[in-house]
């Protein structure tokens, strides 16, 4: 095999097989996308790759907290309804598969937190679709990553090619298994070419590269004593200059032996040739590695205990902020893929899956009941729905449980007034009648000796007219 070949530059990939008969032939390779980097080697001198990256303590904590986000999220199949709602397809098998059990050996959290992982180190996660005689889905089993090539045929169309080097079946190691598209659940990340994600770990390998090598330096610095390297002086010529470099390195080698005194013989003195880690900014440079870190993988760093710079005003935001700028995207690839691959083209106008993140974006106890508060009174949700986001048993329906309230107080602004007959769109605003004239036997008569403008002449608080009082 040659070099250029062995490297996958040339048209057939590396790992692929020789062409057989009966199989496809690979005409052009769409992995170009997700190519690692040669031979995994940082430019700190470190080697980078999905699993010596993981042997970062934030790397771990960004890639188990994103993963875990995703797999506790509840996932539905949904099913449209008349008049834009929807409900559960729960008669649906692929509900069961989503939401309970992908396969017998897994649950859904389990296959969703490996194939999230899988997206975040190599940035591809791909799963075998099993289907019955009825072209029904019946289980989902993840694949390596690392060991799925996706090509062309000479038609154009794409397929997978699954080496299986470990022992993925039993006594079967170091065969191919060939994929058609729609036997594959292939969820990519972000990429060149839209169809194969690239692994973020290649793309960023110095930085972590830069994180390995300060950690092995850290580990150094204390397996020698913690004390800065440097140079034993003699006066005179050493005969065995190894014995006394192996002498002085049990004497005062590894952490256990640090800060002890040391003697030397013979005119013989120390004299250090390095810099101090103080210097040499070495906690800065640790501390600058978590938060390089944790902005490749999108995650606030207080979600992976560094709480230098997180306070009680902006914590909370920070979550907010998690939610629709780090596990949204996340999400979305989910759903879009499960209904690519796992949806017939028939079901893809009537079924939908959806992941619920409103748990995630809770706010404590008083801001709930706010919210809740505003909900109820404006109409737009009712008791029992309040009550299932609380966990709560429902009110029964005749106690009015379902029913939609709202405050009778508001009114639209064109029917201000409405009331009172006035302002009334389309009504005229209703006229005043004159009152009607009393009749003649209703009016008061003067009494005796009084004339009638002697009457009109009464003080104001004492008069009545026309059935008024005027002052």
């Amino acid at each position: 095999m040659k070099l250029f070949d062995w490297l996958g530059i040339t048209g057939r990939p590396r790992d692929a097989p020789e062409t057989k008969e009966g199989l496809p032939d690979i005409q052009d390779s769409v992995r170009s996308s997700a190519s690692t980097f040669m031979f995994g080697m940082a430019d700190s001198g470190e080697r980078v790759d999905e699993h010596s990256s993981l042997q970062i303590a934030t790397v771990y904590a960004c890639v188990r907290l994103l993963s875990e986000t995703v797999a506790g999220l509840p996932l539905h199949l949904y099913r449209y309804k008349d008049g834009d709602s929807k409900e559960k397809a729960t008669d649906h098998p692929l509900y069961k598969i989503l939401y309970r059990q992908p396969n017998p050996e897994m649950t859904s959290f389990s296959f969703r937190e490996s194939m999230t992982m899988h997206l975040l180190l190599w940035g591809n996660a791909y799963a075998q679709i099993v289907r019955d005689g009825k072209n029904q889905i019946i289980g989902l089993y993840p694949l390596q990553p690392q060991f799925v090539e996706v090509d062309r045929d000479e038609q154009g169309q794409i397929f997978y090619v699954y080496h299986a080097y470990e022992d993925d079946k039993a006594g079967e190691t170091g065969k191919d298994y060939y994929f058609k598209r729609e036997e594959i659940l292939h969820i990519p990340g972000m990429g060149f070419n839209g169809l194969v994600g690239f692994s973020p770990i290649a793309m960023m390998k110095n930085s972590l590269g830069s994180a390995i090598a300060v950690e092995k330096y850290g580990s150094a610095f204390f397996r020698n004593g913690a004390q800065p390297s440097g140079v034993l002086e003699h006066p005179g010529v050493l005969k065995n200059p190894e014995r006394v470099r192996e002498a002085w390195d049990i004497a005062y080698g590894g952490a256990s032996n640090a800060h002890k005194v040391a003697v030397l013989e013979e005119d013989m003195h120390y004299k250090a040739i390095s810099l101090p880690p103080e210097d040499s900014q070495f906690l800065e440079t640790r501390k600058f590695s978590v938060a390089e870190i944790c902005r490749i993988f999108r995650v606030p760093p207080h979600l992976v205990q560094d709480l230098e710079h997180a306070t009680f005003s902006n914590i909370e935001h920070q979550g907010i902020d998690f939610v629709q700028h780090s596990i949204t995207p996340w999400v979305v690839r989910w759903e879009q893929g499960i209904i690519k691959d796992l949806l017939l083209e028939e079901e893809q106008d009537l079924y939908f899956p959806k992941f619920n993140v409103d748990g995630l974006l809770r706010g404590d106890y008083q801001s709930r009941m706010n919210g809740y508060a505003v909900a109820f009174s404006n109409g737009f949700m009712s008791p029992n729905e309040i009550r299932r986001l609380e966990n709560l048993d429902p009110i029964p329906a005749e106690d009015g449980g379902d029913d939609y309230y709202l405050n009778g107080s508001y009114t639209k602004l064109k029917d201000a007034g409405s009331a009172y007959g006035v302002n009334t769109e389309g009504t005229p605003p209703k006229e005043e009648t004159p009152d009607e004239e009393e009749p003649e036997e209703t009016k008061e008569q003067p009494e005796e000796g009084e004339s009638e403008g002697d009457r009109d002449n009464q003080p104001g608080e004492n008069r009545r007219k026309e059935g008024r009082t005027f002052s």
